[in-house]
């Protein structure tokens, strides 16, 4: 009896064991399973709160999610981010065209330079042109005590003064008879000259006739009443410029400043020739008066200067007295190296038109580099003048102005 009782101790004390590890067996798989939940908290958490109705039971809700997305809603954001990306888009085009305004700067500036032209290499690899401009050239005409072109003489016939002093270096001198000639003929085509206005304009048309030669010479056409009107640009062919002459109507005011004014900067100032250097005229029909213009005479005279342009004129006033604007002819003229003439017939228009042409044939070209030039756009005078024969009379332009850096 006491065998048995001892025997169901055992049995239960065994038991009790058994149960005992069962459980500490069953308790470390919870946490193991929890720890992964909580090193991990943010992945399985934020599915659920960003899209709390999106739970991976219900699988085939994918299409029925592709179904409830309509098309034009998802192309909304496409759309959306077109027009934001537009702007962006349209800003370079927009900037496009700051490099032709920038590439055309240097263009602007290339009638300033007339030797010692540099290109340099930018970072970018573009090319910027730099004009050293410290050559002088000038044309002019000498003619002994009774009027006539006196055209054989030398360089050592001349003393150059440029500024008070003698040129550094003369790099050339010569009689420059077949060089090309740019002419701009002016009109007056005011109310003040309508009387002879026919008749002058076919002493115009004969000169342009007799001074264009094909291939070689350019001329063009302005008349002026109250504004300057180009009537025919630049051209060799002189059955246009006379077309250009006929079209002309009298009537109106005179704005004769403004005319030489618009000739010298717009037409004459850049004139050049595929050969190289070009004479350059300007040959005024008029009587000059001025009541119109909007620049002033010595305004007008400076353009002509800078633009290198000699100034020929022939009156229209066949009164036999000096007027104002006589002299007004003369002062540009003086200044520019040119010639008035002065008819007293309508007939003796012609011949000024002759005389024009023969002293346009007769000219010397001189190309120096001054002493001590500098860059400061100053006017510096000019003297050409005879050493052996004192009386020759030499006629050019009075001086030029230097660049302004």
């Amino acid at each position: 009896m006491r065998l048995r009782v001892i025997l169901a101790i055992v049995l239960l004390t065994a038991t009790a064991f058994a149960q005992s590890a069962a459980t500490s067996t069953t308790a470390p798989q919870a946490p193991a399973s929890a720890t992964p939940q909580q090193d991990l908290p943010s992945a399985p958490s934020a599915t659920p709160k960003l899209f709390p109705g999106a739970t991976r039971a219900p699988q085939p809700a994918a299409p029925s999610t592709t179904v409830a997305a309509p098309a034009p809603v998802i192309q909304s954001a496409p759309q959306a981010a077109a027009p934001a990306k537009s702007p962006a888009d349209a800003s370079p085009q927009q900037q496009t065209p700051s490099t032709p305004a920038d590439a055309s700067k240097p263009a602007a500036q290339a009638p300033q330079g007339q030797r010692g032209q540099e290109a340099q290499p930018t970072e970018q690899g573009d090319f910027n042109l730099t004009y050293t401009v410290n050559e002088v050239n000038t044309v002019f005409t000498v003619s002994d005590k009774h009027g006539h072109f006196v055209k054989d003489l030398k360089q050592e016939d001349f003393r150059i003064v440029d500024d008070g002093k003698p040129p550094k270096i003369i790099d050339f001198f010569g009689n420059e008879t077949n060089l090309p000639l740019r002419v701009g003929l002016l009109i007056d085509a005011s109310n003040s000259i309508r009387d002879r206005f026919r008749f002058e304009q076919e002493s115009a048309i004969e000169f342009l006739n007799q001074i264009v030669r094909r291939n070689s010479d350019e001329a063009f056409v302005i008349g002026f009443d109250s504004t300057p009107e180009l009537k025919q640009d630049f051209t060799d062919n002189t059955n246009k410029l006379a077309a250009g002459v006929r079209d002309l109507r009298p009537g109106g005011g005179t704005a004769l400043y403004d005319a030489i004014y618009f000739a010298c900067r717009d037409k004459l100032a850049d004139a050049r020739s595929k050969k190289g250097p070009v004479r350059k005229a300007i040959i005024l029909l008029t009587d000059g008066e001025d009541n119109q213009s909007r620049v002033l005479r010595e305004e007008a005279i400076e353009m002509a200067e800078r633009a290198e342009v000699i100034i020929y004129a022939i009156s229209t006033n066949i009164s036999g007295i000096k007027t104002r604007g006589d002299k007004v002819l003369e002062r540009f003229a003086e200044m520019t190296g040119g010639r008035v003439f002065f008819p007293l017939k309508l007939e003796q228009v012609t011949d000024a038109f002759t005389g024009i042409q023969e002293e346009l044939r007769s000219q010397y070209a001189v190309a120096y580099k001054p002493m001590d030039f500098a860059s400061d756009g100053r006017f510096r005078a000019v003297l050409i003048e005879p050493i052996k024969n004192k009386g020759l009379r030499v006629r050019s332009r009075r001086g030029y102005y230097a660049p302004k850096k």
